[in-house]
């Protein structure tokens, strides 16, 4: 089913579509940022809960060196809610039935989770994606946070079983915080080529820590695109629309 853009986000898509000239960001009203996250790939992100959602949902907020590009919803699960991309305007959400929901829980559980879910667009086709999670048993420590390695494999197709994307590597996981980070992985847009990736992340900051509610990435980025858009080849594109989207980093 498509759905219109959610009018609560108009102002905040708005108020963020152009380069960001300050250097912190508000959540929208009603919302409070709960940590920043300086990762890989020249990416930081704002991660906040509102008042008005669902017990357990959660948000986050992308910049790169334009500014705001990329918003996404999980719920308690980490099942995506929904996302808006500010580049192309598309949203997209999870659709109405799953064969296969994904589960954190069952992630926790049993050390393997496999999902099987669709999307929905409000333009461009619906699609299914198909893959699971799996904890290596491996632990890391990042900026004092200790987080769980995962492995992960997954494609996208059509509805018609066109294949669109594959993805596969390694993510990292806070039980605590219910939440998926990026890390090391390979993504194929149906070319059959893959493509490195990392969006690893590398500063973990809380309330009243220096650099919270940044807008500005401080990794990767190329100090002469400053006031210009960050460059996001295919690979870049094809893994945020399929695990941005999914996942909470």
């Amino acid at each position: 089913m498509k759905r219109p853009l959610t009018l609560a986000l108009l102002p905040v898509l708005a108020a963020f579509a152009g380069p960001s000239a300050a250097r912190t960001w508000s959540a929208p009203e009603g919302c409070e940022i709960n940590m920043t996250v300086q990762a890989k790939g020249c990416r930081v992100s704002n991660h906040y809960i509102c008042s008005n959602d669902a017990k357990g949902d959660q948000w986050r907020a992308d910049f790169d060196q334009e500014g705001l590009f990329f918003q996404s919803r999980i719920n308690f699960e980490t099942q995506w809610v929904e996302s808006i991309s500010l580049g192309d305007g598309e949203v997209q959400y999870l659709g109405d039935v799953a064969e296969d929901p994904a589960s954190f829980s069952e992630l926790l559980d049993t050390g393997l989770d496999t999902f099987d879910f669709t999307l929905t667009r409000n333009f461009g086709p619906d699609s299914r994606v198909i893959g699971f999670d799996r904890l290596t048993g491996r632990s890391i420590t990042i900026d004092g946070v200790v987080l769980e390695e995962t492995e992960f494999e997954a494609t996208e197709a059509d509805l018609d079983g066109n294949p669109l994307r594959a993805s596969r590597g390694h993510e990292y996981i806070s039980r605590d915080k219910r939440m998926f980070f990026a890390g090391p992985g390979q993504t194929d847009l149906g070319d059959g080529q893959w493509v490195p990736i990392d969006g690893s992340p590398i500063d973990f900051i809380f309330p009243g820590e220096p650099g919270f509610a940044a807008t500005r990435p401080l990794y990767d980025c190329d100090p002469l695109l400053t006031n210009a858009p960050a460059p996001q080849g295919p690979a870049q594109q094809g893994l945020e629309r399929l695990w941005r989207a999914r996942y909470g980093e």
